[in-house]
């Protein structure tokens, strides 16, 4: 757990490999701040290589899930623009590329960090907390939940994963296209309707243990199948199918290989529990 010591989120796992990761900037309604962003990166990323850890859930401390982009942060940021300052506009752009992708990398970390990873949305979502959450594998919610896209109305288009995987999550463009145009409220059971949340809940203790207890059934399975399958999901997402069919076979010419089949069928046909070891 020493490897787990962040400034503005709170990290516990269990013995069992469950990870639980709590925004905590309850004060800042849990804005994004450079330093949020980054320690999510930093963790998720961490949590790839941790053998330890079987699946993740993301909640946030406070009122609500996040407020978006700390914009008193942005003001005087990277984002901030200073029509005085005799920069080239072609070096200054460079930069400020190379920082936006930094960002979207941070952000990314929670997709490809290969453990299931499930948001526990209360409260407003707003701006990033969409980038945050379209990133995980499985997203509940609180009834008290809603969720706008509002990089709009600050005068920007979306640019660290919403637009980029709404349209994936929800299958339904003509909807994401009018919420992101708009910058609209969506309540949770606007959400629910379109896909964007797979189950709602009366309260956020409610939405926060039953993604405790889907973590917990999650890390009771195999590591390797549990692992596999996110990846080849994503893969899959983002190819043909016949892609998709074909890396497949390369990949589990290699998984195939885990002890964990054995172990998996064997508990199967003995109707007892499997103890897998970790990754």
């Amino acid at each position: 757990m020493s490897n787990y010591k962040f400034e503005c989120l709170n990290v516990n796992i269990t013995d069992e490999g469950v990870a639980h990761v709590e925004i905590n900037r309850p004060k800042a309604l849990n804005a994004f701040s450079t330093q949020t962003w980054t320690e999510i990166g930093q963790c998720f990323t961490q949590f790839k290589h941790d053998g330890n850890v079987r699946c993740a859930v993301l909640s946030a401390s406070g009122r609500m899930f996040t407020a978006g982009l700390d914009l008193k942060e942005a003001a005087t940021g990277p984002l901030a623009t200073n029509s005085t300052e005799d920069v080239d506009r072609a070096r200054r752009g460079y930069y400020h590329r190379l920082f936006i992708l930094k960002f979207q990398d941070a952000i990314s970390a929670i997709e490809t960090c290969n453990k299931p990873v499930i948001a526990v949305i209360h409260g407003g979502c707003l701006g990033i907390g969409i980038d945050v959450i379209s990133a995980c594998d499985i997203r509940v919610a609180a009834q008290d939940a809603y969720f706008i896209v509002k990089e709009v109305d600050i005068g920007m288009a979306a640019d660290i994963g919403t637009l980029q995987r709404l349209p994936k999550v929800v299958g339904n463009d003509s909807w994401v296209r009018e919420v992101c145009y708009t910058a609209r409220k969506v309540s949770a059971q606007e959400a629910q309707a379109v896909g964007l949340v797979g189950s709602l809940h009366a309260s956020k203790e409610a939405a926060l243990a039953a993604a405790m207890d889907t973590a917990s059934l999650i890390a009771s399975k195999s590591p390797v199948a549990v692992v596999s399958t996110k990846h080849l999901l994503n893969y899959s997402r983002d190819h043909t199918v016949q892609e998709g069919l074909e890396y497949t076979a390369i990949w589990n010419a290699l998984a195939h290989n885990s002890k964990d089949m054995p172990t998996a069928i064997m508990a199967s046909l003995q109707k007892t529990k499997p103890q897998f070891p970790k990754l």
